[in-house]
């Protein structure tokens, strides 16, 4: 009887945002039984072919088990020479309070991170970890789905073969990819493509069944198709289909599409697939202690703007590397000058025109959002929680892997970027004492 009232209290948080009232406490993994046993029982089973592996509280098991509901391709990690974090944990921190966005009420960062439903989070401080902590399904040795923070790591390789003069960021997409001449990305530059500026008829709002963003989700589906699709079968063949809707480079507009453009044309000049060239570029350079690995589509492709998976140390690496300009386990991995440019932010004004209500004043480069803040703070950032915050005048950088019930970064923005500033602000008072 009590498995019946727990499985009828799941559905109901289906219904709406407002039934959808599980705390963290009450949504960890721990108190179900998905996938346990050989085999689970028929209502444990999550699956990826129904979807039921996303519904909530479900998700908050699936980000760290992605790749046992999808085909995968792995990112080898360092073979040699892996990096080993100090630590000198600081218990004060749980302790720092700060005042969540259009709110009065004061919270504690311990309670922020039950409020975001965090499944992991570090905070680095001059590149020795002082805080870590680990709930519901995740573990120092697990791996958690980043989603859109593996925007950030595409948008930086892009940057990074611009920097070395691989990539033209003035020619045009088609240039590279000419298979992309008559589609909305044919006339697009390199630089409106990682700068997120081009001019897409393309709907990234999940909440609407008609928006573009299911027609590419389809696409790029590894299960097979039902007999009456007939549409695109793979990431790549769903971008050629994609039309123009106004000027190239006037607006920001945040759609994944331009990330998987930017992994085919890396793909295209490097000759290699993403996995590898991720691997080669950072993953192993940074001396990281497990694979990662993308979902990918049933031609094999990684799905760039959202498909990768990573140990949560080894994803403050790439955060630390980013912090110390390029430089990380005693080589420079990207060049100075492309983190410098980074930093610097891309066109506030562009920017504006998206309209963001709690991102008033930032930019948005290289796939990074950037605050324009006096820390010059700059971070990446991924649905349900994922980030990578990075403050170069605390030598700070936080990474969060976290699985909140609201997709959307505004459910968690409120309890997050006050937070993060408020343990810059400590970290800096504590280097002045």
């Amino acid at each position: 009887m009590k498995k019946i009232l727990v499985c009828l209290i799941l559905v109901m948080t289906q219904m709406s945002y407002a039934q959808k009232v599980l705390t963290a406490q009450q949504s960890d993994p721990k108190n179900f039984n998905w996938m346990k046993g050989f085999p689970p029982a028929k209502e444990d089973i999550l699956s990826a072919i129904d979807g039921s592996f996303f519904n909530f509280p479900a998700l908050r098991y699936s980000v760290c088990h992605m790749r046992e509901f999808f085909p995968t391709v792995n990112v080898a990690s360092a073979q040699e020479n892996r990096y080993t974090w100090v630590s000198k944990l600081d218990k004060n921190i749980d302790k720092i309070t700060f005042t969540p966005l259009e709110s009065k009420e004061t919270m504690t960062w311990e309670a922020s991170l039950q409020k975001n439903y965090t499944d992991g989070i570090i905070v680095l401080h001059k590149g020795t970890i002082v805080y870590e902590k680990y709930f519901g399904e995740l573990d120092s040795q697990g791996r958690h789905a980043l989603m859109s923070v593996s925007k950030t790591l595409t948008g930086t390789l892009g940057g990074m073969l611009v920097a070395e003069g691989i990539l033209d960021e003035h020619k045009k997409c088609s240039d590279y990819i000419p298979e992309l001449k008559t589609s909305a990305f044919g006339d697009a530059t390199i630089r409106q493509v990682l700068d997120m500026t081009t001019a897409l008829q393309y709907s990234e709002d999940y909440s609407d069944p008609n928006a573009e963003v299911w027609a590419f989700s389809a696409a790029g589906n590894p299960f097979p198709k039902p007999a009456n699709y007939n549409g695109p079968t793979n990431y790549y063949d769903y971008l050629k289909t994609v039309k123009k809707n106004g000027k190239h480079g006037e607006a920001f507009g945040y759609k994944t599409v331009n990330t998987d453009v930017m992994g085919w044309i890396i793909t295209k000049v490097m000759n290699k697939p993403l996995a590898q060239i991720l691997s080669e570029k950072f993953w192993q350079p940074l001396g990281t202690n497990f694979d990662g690995y993308y979902q990918i589509d049933g031609a094999g492709i990684a799905f760039a703007g959202g498909g990768f998976n990573a140990n949560l140390r080894d994803l403050a690496m790439f955060g630390e590397m980013i912090r110390n300009n390029g430089y990380f386990n005693n080589k420079q991995i990207l060049p100075k000058n492309l983190v410098e440019e980074i930093k610097k932010g891309g066109s506030k004004q562009a920017f504006a025109k998206a309209d963001y209500k709690l991102l008033k004043g930032w930019s948005y480069k290289d796939m990074w959002w950037v605050t324009n803040n006096e820390h010059q703070a700059f971070m990446a950032r991924g649905v349900h929680g994922q980030a990578i915050y990075v403050d170069p005048k605390a030598e700070m950088v936080i990474v969060r892997f976290a699985s909140n019930l609201v997709a959307s970064n505004s459910a968690n923005d409120p309890y997050s970027l006050p937070a993060y500033d408020a343990v810059a602000k400590y970290l800096l008072n504590k280097k002045e004492n």
